[in-house]
């Protein structure tokens, strides 16, 4: 069940690192059992990491505070839609449950269009825009093979 107090808190994080200037209007919390265990926000330009989106911060900090690259149980509530990257990561993070304020059309209307990752996701290969080629080695596939055979291997 969504709590609004959550959301309030991922909007108010948003707000103050954006007028910080640390970088987009983006916040997000994460939350297990009725209990804030992780916040983020949109480090991007503060640390010149395009990968710096204010969820995926909240997961990096989530998994070191629980000690666990699993964060199976928890729910994120985020300022704005998760991008592809952002989304993604959630799944990675095994979240059970995203709830979202503004919507990617909204983000899209001040400058943060991700459009055309939905775009090229859904393309095949051969027919995107950044162009993506195989190189195929045999060392490639031999770790593979390791990795099924390593008897110490941690799933995920």
């Amino acid at each position: 069940m969504a709590n609004p107090n959550f959301m309030r808190r991922a909007i108010a994080i948003s707000r103050e690192k954006m007028e910080a200037n640390i970088g987009g209007p983006f916040g997000a919390v994460i939350v297990r059992d009725g209990i804030i265990i992780a916040e983020g926000f949109n480090k991007v330009t503060s640390t010149n990491d395009p990968t710096a989106h204010a969820e995926v911060v909240a997961i990096r900090e989530a998994c070191q505070n629980v000690g666990d690259f699993s964060l199976k149980g928890a729910e994120i509530y985020t300022s704005c839609e998760p991008c592809p990257l952002c989304l993604a990561a959630i799944f990675w993070a095994r979240i059970e449950t995203i709830y979202y304020a503004n919507t990617r059309a909204d983000a899209a209307e001040i400058g943060f269009d991700d459009a055309i990752l939905y775009e090229e996701i859904a393309r095949p290969l051969e027919k995107r825009v950044l162009p993506i080629h195989r190189l195929e080695l045999a060392e490639a596939s031999k770790v593979f093979d390791d990795w099924m055979n390593k008897e110490d291997r941690i799933e995920y």
